[in-house]
């Protein structure tokens, strides 16, 4: 096997031969070589094919990541949707008790769900989508991103069963003092802009600041005026600088005043019922432009409308 090998080389044309001696070990050796090769080729093949398999795993791995995220965003989403609804019925709670006098709600318990959690949470998955290409990261935010949504929810759960706490005890409040609610302003007297809020301002007309005692209200001349609860007609006709103006007195202390009218169309002496037309919007007096002037007084001091104002 070691010995000697001849190899002839035939040239066709030139009618002539060369012999070329090789070693045995050469030959071993090239053959050796080649059978390496094909194992190495064999082998690398092999490992292509699985890099291949796993590369493609990985792939559908992150779009069903992927697709569990937006999913669980869409969830974040809803609740933090929900949220907000619990709180605009948490003010709307807040606002009834101090309409109606009651003694506040425990606000702090009203506030057990902290909306600083729903950022939190929208932030811990904005972080994990940010490291997708980094799995050891990428499972790690998804670990505390799923607990912080469960945290999340727990405070949602707290903050409806406190809310329904509160709704009962302030449906049997109000059932128990049904006619003062109906006496007591709490619904929009007219249509439009408000274009001067409650307090301290700068004089439309000149002079400096002074006390605004209620809220004006711009729309058309002619645009109806409603009464915001039953109450009796105490005044009605002109009003100095309030031009032609209406008084309703709602009892317990509660009078409501409508200035700058285009006319009134109620005498003194009406009763009038929640959402009756008692007047139109107008620019008598001293105005700068067509608007309602409308105050609320509680026991003669002005009280700031917004207060009483519901819908």
């Amino acid at each position: 096997m070691f010995g000697k090998y001849h190899l002839v080389i035939f040239k066709d044309r030139e009618g002539g031969a060369r012999n070329l001696r090789i070693g045995g070990w050469i030959v071993l050796l090239f053959f050796l070589l080649l059978f390496g090769l094909a194992g190495l080729s064999s082998y690398l093949w092999g490992f292509y094919t699985r890099v291949g398999v796993l590369e493609s795993e990985l792939g559908e791995a992150h779009r069903i990541i992927r697709s569990h995220d937006r999913q669980v965003l869409s969830l974040l989403g809803k609740v933090q949707s929900l949220e907000q609804d619990i709180t605009r019925v948490q003010q709307f709670d807040a606002k009834l008790r101090v309409m109606m006098n009651i003694d506040p709600a425990d606000m702090s318990a009203e506030a057990a769900f902290d909306a600083g959690s729903a950022d939190s949470a929208a932030n811990g998955a904005g972080t994990a989508g940010g490291s997708m290409n980094n799995p050891l990261m990428l499972s790690r935010h998804r670990e505390l991103f799923m607990v912080r949504m469960h945290s999340l929810v727990d405070d949602l759960a707290m903050s409806v069963r406190v809310e329904e706490v509160d709704q009962q005890i302030l449906a049997g409040w109000m059932l128990q003092n049904k006619d003062s609610l109906l006496s007591t302003p709490s619904i929009w007297p007219v249509r439009g802009f408000v274009t001067s809020g409650f307090g301290r301002r700068r004089s439309p007309l000149g002079g400096g600041t002074t006390m605004h005692a209620g809220i004006d209200i711009s729309n058309r001349v002619g645009t109806p005026i409603i009464a915001p609860a039953r109450g009796a007609v105490t005044f009605a006709g002109r009003d100095g600088a309030y031009g032609i103006s209406i008084t309703l007195d709602h009892g317990s202390g509660i009078v409501t005043r409508y200035a700058h009218l285009n006319r009134a169309l109620v005498q003194v002496g009406d009763f009038v019922q929640r959402g009756d037309v008692i007047g139109e919007l107008g620019n008598t007096g001293r105005s700068t432009g067509p608007h309602l002037h409308y105050e609320v007084r509680l026991n003669g001091v002005p009280v700031n409308p917004m207060r009483f104002i519901l819908n």
